[in-house]
């Protein structure tokens, strides 16, 4: 049940529970413990104490944690920080980050995600000159490292505990440094050493508390000794390791804190409820105590007489009515989930074909130049790239629609940025016998910080809206300087052209889906999706649109966006943004593609760079060919048949290949890349690509691996 609040609680009888919801968790009595802290979240909730409510989520997720539920101590934890963000405890969100760091690196697998954290974490010891915590976080990031085999990368960080560990080494990290020591001395081959530091991390484990410290110690040092074959010892040690995991998490205690932890669950929305139940019940005694209660009595009998009969002629109906409104909520829900699932397939059935026709179309245009002037050829690549753009209009309409699309902060050129639009839309603009014209305000700074692919989003459907509506006439880009806040700058864009114009009656439809106005059978083409996916972006940017137009007279829309300047910020994105590699080298690789047109135009994207290339059919055609030869990168294809990519990528994995794969597909990148990461693969690439892109993806990870290797 919840816990009461009509009496306030002290702030040390609050800090006494959650330090014994603590003490309990450290015994790995997590029922008891999650009750506890649930008690104590509540009384920390009545009294608003900010920091004891954070404490209170920090245990909660340490128990959810523990219990393998990752989703749930993530929810939780972030909960904590939420809290904790509103104090000046530096050093509870030191732990907080450092907590999240450790389940995105160890259980997650996201890696980057979770060195972030503990980049955070760090950041708040250094605040509160605590090194001692900086040295607990850098145990964590070696041993992250070690988890995921980059011990190279990792070993700065054990160099740093080990100079270190005399001065802020404890109990709680002595078996872990041990352990990594081991892990490193077995990576270099220093068996000795290796064999040693293993035997202090148990020796240590020991007469320590912390047993699942010691069953990792066990575990590694069991794959130790199955590296030097002493097969006897490491199934000792194997053994060992499953009986302190087994005497950690019994079955039974599993089971009483998933009970414990669904009623704390059940607390969050209770909570809401309760503060309507506690003004209910002073409302009720404070009509007590007024002598009006006897006169409203008997009214209020023959009310309640009333409802009560009226509640039983309705109940059957409201059963009815809820369980129609249940129907029509899973109808809906299957039908969202239906869109979704057809949006996916038909995007990867169009972009499939698609990318063999622009493929061979490039190859036409490069292998006989003299072609190069041909309409058809320009028609066929402009017909393929407008196709492609209607798949990705409907794929961006629909993320947008499901929240998810984030913007970028991405250094860009104003002047570049539409210089290349105007270039892109060359095409289109002489169909029509148009005139593009750009002017750019001089204020404007060189370099800006911002989203520049959403923008030139927005910038693109305008224009090329303009230009389909425009004959024989101009579309002018007009970008000024609107204003200047602190770091910010604010651009006024305006897209003017003098075209056909769009009626006053219409103007409020043009920004919905799939609308078109004043169309006919033989005009203008495209979905009706342009300009509701620039109202939507510009959603995303805080902004709106502002249209103005006459029949005949021509259309203009304008919009205002801030774009940070930073000049320092600038200089670090820029030298963040990785570089072509480029290479003298011959790489030899392997193609894994049942399509045969789509074999084709890779393998000669592929050649024309000198590359050595293979084509196999199937993921059983890669295992084979695998198993003879070796290559130095693996283009993978999802959607294949008898084994797809994924399960191909795995096998390859399993048996000991390091080789870089990049999934070649025509899925979304969004929806496959947690099933890819988990798969093995590096990298993902969306056909039809730019082959730029292709060789800048291949040559990193090429170069990448022969230097890890």
């Amino acid at each position: 049940m919840a816990v009461g609040q009509s009496e306030p609680v002290s702030e040390s009888r609050i800090n006494k529970l959650v330090k014994q919801a603590w003490n309990d968790f450290k015994d790995s009595n997590f029922e008891k413990s999650l009750i506890t802290s649930r008690v104590a979240l509540n009384y920390a909730t009545a009294a608003k104490n900010n920091v004891l409510i954070a404490k209170s989520y920090k245990v909660i997720a340490g128990n959810y944690n523990e219990l393998s539920e990752f989703d749930k101590a993530i929810f939780f934890y972030n909960k904590g920080l939420y809290y904790a963000n509103k104090t000046n405890n530096d050093s509870l969100k030191y732990s907080l980050n450092n907590n999240i760091g450790n389940i995105y690196c160890f259980e997650k697998k996201q890696f980057d995600k979770g060195i972030n954290y503990y980049k955070k974490s760090i950041a708040y010891s250094l605040k509160t000159n605590d090194i001692s915590q900086v040295y607990f976080t850098n145990v964590n990031i070696a041993w992250a490292y070690f988890d995921i085999g980059r011990f190279r990368e990792g070993y700065p960080y054990l160099k740093f505990v080990g100079n270190n560990i005399e001065k802020y080494g404890d109990e709680s990290t002595e078996i872990i440094v041990y352990m990594l020591n081991g892990m490193y001395a077995n990576f270099i081959d220093a068996d000795d050493a290796a064999n040693s530091y293993f035997l202090k991390a148990i020796a240590a484990g020991k007469n320590s508390d912390e047993q699942s410290d010691l069953s990792y110690a066990h575990l590694e040092y069991s794959k130790f000794l199955t590296k030097i074959k002493n097969y006897k010892e490491a199934y000792k040690h194997l053994v060992l390791f499953n009986e302190i995991t087994e005497e950690l998490y019994n079955q039974e205690k599993l089971k009483k804190a998933s009970i414990a932890g669904f009623n704390l669950e059940l607390d969050e929305y209770k909570r809401q409820i309760d503060k309507i139940e506690n003004e209910k019940t002073s409302q009720s005694q404070s009509l007590k105590k007024s002598r009006i209660i006897v006169i409203l009595f008997i009214l209020i009998s023959f009310i309640l007489l009333f409802l009560i009969v009226t509640l039983i002629k309705n109940i059957g109906f409201k059963k009815k009515h809820n369980l129609e409104l249940l129907q029509a909520k899973e109808i809906a829900e299957e039908a969202s989930v239906l869109k979704t699932q057809f949006i996916s397939t038909i995007s990867h059935e169009l972009r499939t074909p698609l990318y063999g026709v622009v493929g061979i179309t490039n190859m036409l245009l490069e292998e006989h130049k003299e072609l190069s002037q041909s309409q058809h050829l320009s028609a066929l690549k402009f017909s393929a790239r407008y196709l492609l753009s209607l798949v990705n209009d409907i794929l961006q309409i629909n993320k947008i629609e499901e929240n998810k699309v984030v913007l970028e902060n991405l250094t860009f050129n104003i002047s570049d940025e539409i210089s290349m639009i105007k270039n892109s839309l060359s095409f289109l603009s002489q169909k029509n016998n148009n005139k593009i014209s750009v002017e750019i305000d001089e204020y404007i700074p060189e370099y800006l910080i911002g989203d520049k692919l959403r923008l030139a989003q927005i910038l693109m459907n305008l224009v090329s809206n303009a230009l389909k509506f425009t004959k024989d006439g101009e579309v002018e880009i007009i970008v000024k300087l609107d204003r200047i806040e602190g770091k910010f700058y604010y651009l006024d864009f305006l897209i003017k052209d003098n075209g056909v114009g769009i009626a006053a009656v219409d103007q409020n439809k043009i920004f919905e889906k799939f609308v078109q106005v004043g169309r006919k059978d033989e005009d203008y083409q495209g979905t009706g999706l342009g300009l509701s996916i620039v109202k939507r972006l510009l959603g995303l940017f805080g902004s709106t649109i502002t249209l103005e137009s006459d029949l005949g007279a021509g259309t203009s829309f304008s919009f205002v966006i801030p774009f940070e300047h930073d000049p320092l910020k600038t200089q670090k994105i820029i030298e963040d943004i990785e570089v072509d590699l480029t290479s003298s080298e011959i790489y030899k690789i392997l193609i894994v593609e049942d399509n045969l047109i789509n074999q084709l135009v890779t393998k000669k994207i592929i050649e024309k760079n000198n590359f050595i290339c293979k084509v196999v059919d199937d993921g059983f055609g890669a295992l084979a060919i695998l198993e003879k030869e070796g290559f130095d990168l693996i283009l993978m294809d999802i959607n294949m048949p008898l084994m797809n990519g994924f399960e191909t990528t795995k096998r390859i994995r399993l048996l000991g290949i390091k080789t870089p794969i990049v999934a070649l597909t025509a899925f979304d990148k969004d929806e496959i890349t947690d099933e890819a990461i988990s798969s093995g693969m590096n990298d993902i690439i969306v056909k039809p690509f730019e082959p730029v892109k292709l060789f800048k993806i291949l040559n990193y990870l090429i170069t990448e691996a022969k230097n890890a290797g």
